[in-house]
């Protein structure tokens, strides 16, 4: 067995409360409203009637999408998903810390075989769930199992044969294939008890997490307080408070001083509300067009049989796809569209360890009108090039709800034209959006603390191959990357996938995807909240916000 990360497990000492003063607010029963809207308390108003201290209590506004339809249930989709978040009420056997190592949680240590198909983790033997029965190997094996072979899940852990406890502090995970990202599923996915799992557990959940479920008022709040008999450290936030409200009752909230971190949107980034302070996260929130590489006609079929048109007549030539990818400005569209709240994207994960600066790719527009007119794409007197008596017209298909997306649609179409080419923004609903999404270029969002989309965005099996690209190359370099027992060995071979010299989906490659910007999240923070150092926010606004509420204090 070779070992992989080893950490020494005891408690660390609890931080000294943070109690600083800020306006008091109530309990989160004060928070229950009518029609399904919540009504907050009076800013006189205390809660220390009920054991918590006001200045050891947050409330944040989320979006209404926030609130976990299924419950806090980590077998469905509760801390996993296309919006990744620590689960918070359950443990989860390892985290990721600021820097994106992956360390230990529940687990004190973990080992991976030479072959990288068996990991063996040793459990702590402190924790326990908070209905007090102690959280043992079995109660690891039984959630792995349950995802792994279930059918409710949202996390993928397909490439778990089998989850076998060999004693109360010992579990072993044996893969199908070697595949060591599952250690970034496994930092998200909440170990569930064994004994007291069944319906109706996401409503009252029992975990042996840092927080439990107080109350869950459904469409209006959910209310969490510090976990008494948590194993770690005890957490400095004693209480936290989420709200679900759309971005305008967001804003009324904080202009209300009813809330004390609110999501917002760029187009109300210039406001000015007293007591508050607007506040951008990093992410890793890509916004990114696929763009397919195969001939118009083709078909894709999918899950064996489910077939979609596939390929297009334009963006098949490799000189487009590049042309695109160089002479997009997307520092421009960044300015102008998000009023300058985001980073240029190069790729999925930018910034990330596994990231490649093969990737980068400076706007020149001048250096991409030369690629189309080398590749015989000549300018037409209506503007759009045209070779051969097809023109470079292209739909571009993006979310019709989504007015951000909308926007970078529009302004990525008024870029292209100066170039030549005509991309047609195509709004509509995702089930629209589907039926053409190997045949046109697509806008995505995509992003995760984690190398996985990395792997299913570019591999010729990975679900999300919009692109329909395939390289033996590629996939060789992807499949290594997997396959590497430490982690840290693999970040080398993710970025050869990219580019190897030779080979890959880099601009000066296959050029398969045109990513334009990581968006910036943006939170209304009320002054003197310190939410501590935030890691890299993955796609979507939402719960990753509080993955270190614990640390959160008031100054």
């Amino acid at each position: 067995m070779q070992p992989i990360n080893r950490y020494a497990a005891s408690a660390p000492t609890s931080p000294a409360p943070a109690c600083l003063t800020r306006r008091a607010l109530v309990g989160a029963a004060a928070l229950v409203g009518l029609g399904g809207c919540a009504v907050f308390p009076d800013a006189g108003a205390d809660s220390a009637s009920d054991g918590v201290d006001p200045n050891r209590t947050v409330t944040i506004a989320m979006s209404p999408e926030s609130e976990p339809a299924a419950g806090f249930d980590p077998l469905v989709s509760w801390g996993c998903g296309e919006h990744v978040h620590e689960p918070l009420i359950q443990s989860t056997l390892v985290v990721t810390d600021d820097a994106m190592n992956v360390t230990c949680d529940l687990a004190t240590e973990f080992l991976c075989s030479d072959d990288g198909l068996v990991w063996t983790f040793t459990i702590r033997d402190d924790a326990v769930f908070s209905d007090g029965e102690p959280c043992t190997a079995e109660d690891v094996a039984f959630t792995v199992d349950r995802v792994a072979h279930g059918d409710t899940s949202q996390a993928d852990l397909s490439m778990v044969d089998a989850a076998v406890a060999l004693d109360d502090r010992t579990v072993e995970l044996r893969l199908s294939r070697p595949h060591n990202a599952l250690l970034y599923t496994l930092a998200v996915l909440g170990i569930v008890p064994a004994h007291a799992y069944g319906d109706g557990y996401g409503s009252a959940p029992i975990g042996s997490g840092r927080y439990l479920l107080e109350r869950w008022d459904r469409g209006q709040q959910v209310v969490l307080t510090a976990n008494p008999g948590y194993y770690g450290a005890a957490p400095a936030m004693e209480r936290v408070v989420v709200v679900f409200m759309e971005e305008d009752a967001a804003l009324a909230a904080v202009r209300a001083g009813e809330v004390d971190l609110a999501y917002t949107s760029p187009v109300r980034a210039s406001e000015d509300v007293a007591g508050y302070e607007l506040v951008a996260y990093d992410t890793v929130d890509s916004r990114g067009i696929s763009l397919p590489t195969g001939p118009a006609g083709g078909t894709k079929v999918v899950d064996g049989d489910v077939a979609y048109d596939a390929g297009n007549a334009v963006t098949s030539d490799v000189a487009v796809r590049r042309a695109m990818v160089t002479g997009v400005d997307r520092a421009a569209l960044i300015d102008e569209v998000l009023n300058g709240y985001g980073t240029v994207a190069y790729s999925v994960g930018d910034g990330m360890p596994w990231s490649s600066d093969d990737m980068r790719v400076e706007c020149d527009a001048g250096a991409a009108r030369r690629m189309l007119e080398e590749a015989g794409w000549l300018l037409g007197s209506d503007g759009v090039r045209a070779r051969d008596g097809l023109r470079a017209s292209i739909d571009l298909w993006y979310t019709a709800g989504d007015s951000a997306r909308q926007a970078i649609a529009h302004a990525f179409a008024d870029q292209m034209s100066e170039l030549g080419i005509e991309v047609c923004p195509r709004g509509a609903s995702w089930d629209e959006i589907y039926l053409h999404q190997y045949a046109s270029p697509v806008l995505w969002g995509w992003g995760s603390n984690a190398p996985i989309e990395v792997y299913e965005l570019h591999h010729s099996k990975g679900w999300g191959n919009y692109a329909c690209y395939e390289s033996d190359a590629v996939d060789a370099w992807l499949d290594a990357a997997l396959a590497q027992p430490e982690l840290t060995d693999s970040y080398d071979l993710w970025k050869r996938a990219m580019w190897d010299g030779t080979e890959g989906v880099a601009p000066q490659g296959a050029a398969t995807w045109c990513w334009l910007a990581n968006v910036d999240h943006l939170y209304w923070k009320r002054e003197g909240l310190d939410v501590a150092e935030q890691k890299p926010h993955p796609h979507g606004h939402g719960w990753s916000v509080v993955n270190n509420v614990d640390r959160w204090s008031w100054a």
